[in-house]
């Protein structure tokens, strides 16, 4: 049997509520300052919620004519615009079209044409969709935008798996790479949800933080305060290439992805399964995947979304698969607020940053760890030692994927 070929990270590119390059995003998250605002983008009044991380000031016209800005919703927007830098920072790529690919992760597709269209008051009942509505509103359609915007001739695909999808899409990519069936990969995850339904929604459904009157502090990752998350917008793309193809173009490698896990809690439409049983084979059947064992790994970036039972489960199941080693665990959505589709490819670009910096970045808003969550939380800067990285990502439906990046 052939030698599995190895997948490298070759270029990086994000739009997030915490900055609009992977720099501004790192610095963001050793700050550890939230970015959490009250909502300017629609009226809040009579919402239980009114706040969120949105993305500032997106810089679509670099990427994007008047026509496709009209053309495609947020979400496709955001993803053009992620992608477009993560290509840029790939460097001179000469890969032919039929052998590029792209994946995308988007847990609700075009929800602001979507919610614009339904509301329309002209025609009560039946909204108004024009004849863009279904290209703008589907989940594909980020991925259609970046293979007609970048020439990507390969496989393009859509991955929803809730807020496991930004993970999922970029283990999809590795397996491409892997598989033969591609030279290189455009993958990653996007999410423009930050809507007055989607807000409502949440809300009710007990999922959300409700310290209006102190949004900052919203978003609590581990602490015995917590209340819930902070819903948020962005996207982050990765460019992935065989090691063997970067290495002959001779390009920058800023990570290996080494091992990809994923499964189904197959246990409840919300809440994660007892004792993080989901998360826990997920995590191992990524270690499995990388050939490694938990003591190889020198942190984790949890997937901590600031809700009683996920951050919960998420701690047994990290203490039970590492056990006495303590791997130091950070957690991002303390900063960035949780993206949902976009998340896991978010939190997957700022732990590679880690591993290349050799440094975690605190958990923000973390004052009092939760002592049932016995586990390594990282409340301030702290240097770590060369080594494999894992990144986790948890949706609701049970979906789990869990990312591991190695340093070449």
């Amino acid at each position: 049997m052939a030698a599995r070929r190895r997948v490298a990270v070759t270029g990086m590119g994000v739009r997030t509520p915490a900055g609009a390059h992977p720099k501004e995003l790192w610095n963001a998250l050793l700050s550890g300052r939230s970015t959490a605002r009250r909502i300017t983008s629609f009226d809040t009044e009579g919402l239980g919620v009114g706040f969120a991380c949105e993305v500032p000031d997106l810089d679509e016209e670099t990427y994007l004519t008047p026509k496709e800005v009209r053309r495609l919703d947020r979400a496709a927007r955001l993803a053009v615009c992620a992608a477009g830098d993560a290509l840029a920072d790939a460097g001179a790529v000469r890969t032919p079209a039929a052998r590029r690919a792209v994946v995308t992760g988007s847990s609700f597709g075009g929800m602001r044409t979507t919610e614009a269209t339904l509301f329309d008051g002209r025609h009560p009942g039946r909204g108004n969709p024009g004849p863009l509505y279904m290209p703008q509103i589907m989940h594909n359609a980020p991925a259609a935008a970046i293979s007609i915007r970048f020439q990507a001739a390969g496989p393009s695909l859509s991955v929803a798996t809730a807020c496991a999808s930004g993970a999922d899409a970029i283990g999809a990519g590795a397996r491409l790479i892997r598989d033969g069936s591609a030279d290189l990969v455009i993958a990653g995850g996007t999410e423009a949800c930050v809507t007055a339904t989607v807000l409502m929604a949440f809300d009710r459904c007990g999922a959300l933080s409700r310290r209006n009157d102190a949004p900052e502090r919203a978003g609590r990752p581990f602490d015995v305060e917590r209340d819930g998350f902070v819903l948020a917008e962005g996207a982050a793309f990765a460019i992935l290439e065989s090691l063997e193809h970067a290495l002959r173009r001779d390009a920058r490698v800023h990570a290996e992805l080494a091992g990809y896990g994923a499964c189904s809690d197959a246990y409840h439409l919300t809440a994660p399964s007892a004792q993080g049983e989901g998360a826990y084979r997920c995590m191992r059947a990524a270690l499995s995947d990388a050939g490694l064992a938990a003591d190889e790994i020198a942190h984790v970036s949890a997937h901590g979304t600031g809700t009683r039972l996920n951050d919960l489960g998420e701690a047994q199941a990290i203490g039970r698969l590492f056990g006495s080693v303590r791997v130091p665990v950070t957690a991002a959505k303390g900063v960035t607020g949780h993206a949902i589709g976009a998340t896991g490819a978010i939190e997957a670009v700022a732990a590679v940053l880690a591993m290349g910096e050799l440094t975690i970045p605190p958990i923000a808003n973390l004052e009092t760890p939760d002592p049932k969550c016995d586990i390594n939380v990282v409340r301030k800067v702290r240097s770590m030692p060369p080594g494999p990285v894992m990144s986790n990502s948890f949706g609701f439906g049970g979906h789990n994927a869990s990312l591991i990046f190695a340093p070449i």
